[in-house]
């Protein structure tokens, strides 16, 4: 007798789909059957409501586990069957959450029904729990005081069941989501009804509208003061997490700028909160904290750093000097200078489909454990579906790739700070599918310390870099507590934990005598990519050139005519067209002779000529778009232009033609394209 046949892996998940389709069509239809429900009969059905979400998260990983090469036979469509089901899974999803809803809010509604309701929350609560890992019952600490928070805040709904519990002033704008959700705006005053132990509170608005809301959107409103200040004297608190290498200390945040990226958190950490009981982000999810130092000026941006830097006396250049011997300006050894490539990270956790994830980036800057002391570098990283977990690099980019991606990262840093690092932090940058919501996470971060406890600098070597959760200044929060570092057991067990925590691979490199000298002609403090090293270095030999060797008069402080210095430093803010210059400097430099790739005199003039007929005209043209990042459309838009841009130059020979052409459109003349203000440009000293 023939062994009967093994399903096949798809067809065997949508035999399981419709199967839980049919019992969620069946408690859907038997919930308006029946009405109103007693109590007992709506736990039951909460529980089973519970029960179908586990088992349709169950299909939603083995879903995203099948593999086209593990079909027997092959199958038509197969990637459309396998996103019809993952539709399929995610409508079920949402039905119950509603039905959970509804069933939830009969509870509150209904008189007397607060401690039942409450009942059913822990029992929702435990089956989650189960979900997760055993070493969830060990948690210490902080853990332990939500508990008592959550208690707290029960008791207090208990007390004050009828009873208004306050005004609250609103945090952001809320959008009811449904049916019973109230809809207020950012600065609203609401009054609160009751204090449900889920969260979601019964306000009044002024108009006499009740509804629920969240609370994570709430702020105790002082009528005498206003709202009142829950960061006040909380600054001195805020800490850093343990560093990586052995003898890292955890500092309190006292300088300005952090003060103002906290404040800035704090407006988003409201929408992650929401996206975090969505399950839309894991627990450890937090706003970029780097992605927000960026966005307050050019303080952390490669542009600033790499304008030359005053002596305190504000008489000479601190970072750059003239060598008369070479001819050139003077190299400059620095107490940090190395390259770092970035390998991998892995195990990193998913987002939930409620968010389109636009980018994968890492941002790397100098830190001491208090303050940023370099610019904010960001690497892109690419992944694959089949391993979605896994970001990877491009190391030694090279050719038509993007600087963006490049892995491959030189450091340098005079910093006399024992504590001296290298932070990173993982993030991705999102769009909300309901609302269009855009935004910047932090999925991890860590920070390595580059010399150890004795001042010796640590080995190159790789390096495996195990994440933090939350941001910077918080302490032992993890990324995903689902998969908990507090594994305990046996060895092998341990070992197993460990391998599934989100970690970073990163290679120290030392330089060779080549290397060391091509670095120390950059400013003593930069983070950047190494495919541009050489683009860089022309800069700083014009600056030398213009600033030191041929300007009248050193005392003389007037602006300068030089295309070049004024808007070479954009470039590095537009990667796009700091591609397009390197493309067109490779193409250039490959026509020279050997002799001629010797004068560093001519290939000053060949650059600054290619400069003017790539770069130039790119920044000022009308037909790009205005960049904007992890924007699909625009970045393709803007590649489209630039590419077309110098398919003309190499069939013209030049840029002439394509400026004079009426075809070209570009921006109106402003004089800043043409002069450069070394005092208005210059960093500041901050010794």
């Amino acid at each position: 007798m023939l062994a009967r046949r093994q399903r096949d892996p798809l067809q065997s998940l949508q035999r399981r789909n419709q199967e839980l389709k049919q019992q969620v069509d069946g408690l859907l239809f038997e919930s308006r059957l029946k009405g109103a429900l007693e109590a007992s009969k709506r736990r039951d059905m909460y529980q089973r409501c519970i029960q179908l979400k586990q088992a349709i998260d169950e299909n939603k990983n083995a879903l995203q586990k099948l593999k086209k090469a593990d079909e027997p036979a092959p199958v038509g469509n197969y990637y459309q069957k396998k996103e019809e089901e993952h539709n399929l899974l995610d409508k079920l999803t949402h039905q119950l959450q509603e039905l959970a809803v509804s069933i939830s809010r009969e509870n509150v509604t209904e008189t007397g029904a607060l401690t039942e309701r409450e009942e059913e929350e822990n029992s929702a609560e435990e089956d989650e729990e189960e979900e997760d890992d055993e070493e969830e019952s060990e948690e210490s600490g902080g853990e332990d005081e939500e508990t008592e928070e959550e208690e707290e805040e029960k008791q207090e709904g208990e007390s004050q069941p009828e009873a208004t519990s306050g005004e609250y002033i609103a945090l952001g704008d809320f959008m009811a989501q449904q049916v019973g959700d109230l809809t207020f705006k950012k600065g609203e005053i609401l009054c609160i009804i009751k204090k449900n132990s889920d969260g979601w509170w019964m306000a009044k608005n002024a108009k006499g509208n009740e509804g629920l809301i969240p609370k994570t959107y709430l702020e105790p409103y002082n009528k005498e003061g206003g709202q009142e200040s829950s960061e006040e004297g909380s600054e001195e608190d805020t800490e850093v997490g343990d560093g990586t290498v052995e003898g890292a200390e955890v500092k309190q945040r006292t300088d300005s700028h952090w003060s103002a990226v906290r404040k800035a958190i704090s407006e988003q950490i409201n929408t992650v909160d929401v996206l975090t009981a969505m399950g839309a982000i894991p627990a450890g999810f937090r706003p970029s904290t780097l992605f927000q130092l960026l966005e307050e000026g050019n303080q952390f941006r490669a542009s600033y750093f790499l304008q030359p830097e005053l002596t305190p006396s504000q008489l000479a250049f601190r970072d750059l000097m003239w060598d008369a011997k070479t001819g050139s300006i003077r190299s400059r050894p620095s107490r940090v200078s190395l390259i770092l490539t970035l390998w991998s990270c892995k195990m990193i956790p998913l987002p939930g489909v409620s968010i389109q994830v636009l980018s994968r980036h890492v941002r790397l800057c100098l830190f001491d454990g208090s303050e940023v002391l370099s610019n904010i570098h960001t690497v892109r990283a690419t992944w694959q579906p089949k391993k979605p977990k896994t970001w990877t690099f491009s190391p030694q980019v090279t050719g038509i790739l993007p600087c963006l991606l490049d892995g491959d990262c030189f450091i340098r840093s005079n910093s006399s700070s024992p504590d001296l690092g290298i932070l990173f932090e993982l993030g991705i940058s999102y769009i909300r599918n309901s609302t269009g919501e855009r935004g910047e996470l932090s999925c991890g971060w860590v920070f390595l310390k580059l010399f150890d406890t004795t001042g010796i600098p640590i080995p190159a070597k790789t390096y495996k870099l195990f994440l933090n959760g939350g941001t910077p200044y918080e302490k032992g929060v993890e990324v995903d507590p689902s998969v908990s570092t507090r594994a305990h057991g046996s060895v092998f067990h341990q070992l197993m934990t460990m391998r599934r925590q989100p970690q970073l691979l990163v290679k120290l490199r030392s330089l060779n005598r080549r290397s060391r000298s091509t670095l120390s002609l950059l400013p003593e403090t930069l983070i950047g990519s190494m495919c541009c090293v050489h683009l860089l270095i022309f800069y700083r030999q014009i600056l030398g050139d213009v600033l030191l060797k041929d300007r009248m008069s050193l005392n003389s402080a007037d602006l300068i005519s030089n295309p070049v210095l004024a808007t070479f430093p954009k470039l590095l803010e537009e990667s796009d067209i700091m591609d397009a210059l390197r493309s067109s400097w490779a193409e250039k430099e490959s026509t020279l002779k050997r002799s001629e790739k010797g004068d560093r005199e001519l290939l000053k003039a060949v650059f600054l000529l290619v400069y003017h007929d790539c770069a130039l005209p790119l920044l000022h043209s009308a037909l790009l778009p205005p960049s904007r990042w992890a924007e699909e459309e625009t970045e393709a838009a803007r590649w489209k232009g630039i590419a077309d841009f110098l398919k003309q130059n190499q069939e013209n020979e030049g840029a002439l033609q394509v400026l004079l052409s009426p075809e070209g459109v570009h921006e109106p003349f402003d004089i800043s394209e043409q002069t450069y203000d070394f005092l208005g440009e210059r960093r500041k000293n901050v010794a």
